[in-house]
């Protein structure tokens, strides 16, 4: 393998890179000589370089090239399957080949040397003339390193593996120069610092100050994508932390640097920010592993990890200094979760994830109603019906948010909730909780009533479900003798 770079990789670092790409190495080889062939460039860039010295197997193949979108799509349709071009107009041609069942994915960008607007994110797409063109406009050094091929000729300009070893995070142009074209950078930044364990160096973290506002430009979409895949980092609290640090949360999660209660003088709370964080923390460490059953919640997962950072977020509108020196959040559940939906359906998250997360935030508090475990089974069954399927995250969210020092409280709250479950267990196989449904059914109702579907058939459905909430299964001729009880008291049931 030939270098270029600033500083050459010592030889085991090179031949761990190489190992890691061994099983694509054919496919680097023939690719390449088929664009030399054609008398062009192409180098493997970015993320799989750096991956590759970072000891893991790249999942994704990127390449660069001197040859032009219908160049490259001329090389790319001989090679492979089918080709697409959704990314001609920022010059990326795609090709998959498939052949003795697998199947094989490249992408192909022509060399870039963007100009940006400054108003928005958008660049006005302009293609380069050489690699190290190329280079210089990505985000991080540690993503400005490429392999050219099919030599294997390692380019490193701006010392991207150097950065690697010392764990640092550089741009490889000026930061503020680098930011300024495209601010989303910046959330890139933060997601590395979870996902790789890099520190940004301290030129970096003044730029992000200094331009932490100009994320507003940068739509809410893109700013979700980079805030989901911080989260489902492996470590996502250094992420979080540098989000906080930087001030980009005060522009696109103002919610979680609010969480630093300014904390009085007598110290009668928890800081709730840390407090956040390390619910956080210990409700990852409660995730199944990724291909475990549904009910271990398998990691990572998102919802969890939403409703952990933002179960307190509704703590700083209701903090109340009570006669005494005590302090309250009165029903900062309800609050939090109506500032969880409002956020998230800012962030553009589908309701499917707004409505879950929101509801574990409103759920997060019911737990400690149950005292010293005299929940009634009327009780039980309300825990298991208001959850639904959200059940098993409730479960770790309400584990997790037990971050006191005191050990014989956290053992009894523990134990407590050890209790709880094994209740919820209990009932749940005698009476199928997940299922739970009143004794008799919409069109059974309405027939019992002799009324038509509407609101008032709605309000019948309600008070039987809570009957079979509160005290179980009483059986269909009980059932309905309650429902006839409950008719005769509402206004409807008088023909006069």
């Amino acid at each position: 393998m030939v270098v270029v770079s600033s500083s050459p990789p010592p030889a085991a670092l090179m031949k761990q890179a190489v190992s890691r790409l061994a099983p694509v190495l054919p496919l680097l080889t023939d690719i390449g000589e088929r664009f030399t062939a054609a008398g062009h460039e192409l180098a493997l860039v970015g993320g799989p370089v750096r991956d590759a010295f970072l000891g893991r197997t790249p999942p994704d193949l990127d390449f660069t090239t001197s040859a032009s979108p219908d160049e490259t799509e001329a090389i790319l349709r001989a090679w492979g399957s089918s080709t697409w071009d959704v990314g001609r107009e920022f010059g990326t041609i795609g090709a998959v080949r498939r052949e003795g069942g697998s199947e094989t994915t490249v992408e192909v960008t022509t060399y870039r040397a963007d100009a940006y607007d400054g108003v928005t994110r958008k660049p006005v797409v302009a293609f380069g003339e050489s690699l190290e063109e190329d280079l210089v406009r990505r985000d991080f050094t540690v993503n400005a390193m490429a392999l050219r091929l099919p030599s294997l000729e390692f380019v490193d300009p701006h010392g991207g593996l150097a950065d690697l070893g010392t764990r640092q995070l550089r741009t490889p142009s000026a930061p503020e120069v680098s930011f300024g074209d495209d601010p989303l950078r910046m959330m890139r930044a933060v997601r590395f610092v979870a996902q790789l364990g890099l520190a940004p160096a301290p030129e970096v973290l003044t730029a992000m100050r200094a331009m932490a506002s100009t994320i507003e430009i940068v739509s809410a979409e893109r700013v979700r994508d980079e805030l989901v895949k911080l989260l489902l980092a492996p470590a996502p609290r250094p992420g979080l932390e540098l989000l906080a640090e930087s001030g980009l949360a005060a522009h696109v999660l103002p919610e979680l640097p609010a969480l630093k209660l300014e904390v009085d003088e007598h110290h009668r709370h928890k800081d709730v920010y840390v407090h956040s964080l390390i619910v956080l923390d210990q409700a990852i460490a409660l995730e199944g592993p990724a291909d475990g059953p549904p009910d271990s919640v398998p990691g990572p997962d998102l919802w969890l990890r939403l409703a952990a950072l933002l179960h307190d977020i509704g703590k700083p509108a209701t903090r109340r200094f009570e006669p005494g020196g005590g302090v309250s959040f009165h029903h900062h559940e309800v609050v939090g979760a109506k500032l969880t939906a409002k956020r998230l359906r800012a962030l553009r998250f589908d309701k499917e994830t707004v409505k879950a997360v929101a509801r574990l935030v409103e759920l997060h508090l019911r737990f400690h109603g149950y005292g010293d475990g005299q929940w009634t089974d009327s009780a039980v069954r309300r825990y298991v019906t208001d959850a639904g399927p959200l059940l098993q995250r409730l479960h770790r969210l309400t584990r997790a948010d037990c971050t006191t020092r005191n050990v014989r409280k956290a053992q009894r709250l523990s134990r407590t909730y050890d209790e709880l479950e094994a209740r919820i267990e209990e009932l749940m196989a005698a009476e199928e909780l997940a299922a739970v449904r009143p004794e008799l059914d919409g069109n059974e109702i309405a027939e019992v009533l002799g009324i038509r579907p509407g609101p008032v058939l709605g309000r019948a459905y309600k008070h039987l479900l809570a009957v079979r909430l509160d005290e179980g299964p009483i059986g269909r001729e009980a059932a309905t003798e309650r429902l006839r009880s409950w008719w005769a008291e509402q206004p409807e049931s008088d023909p006069s």
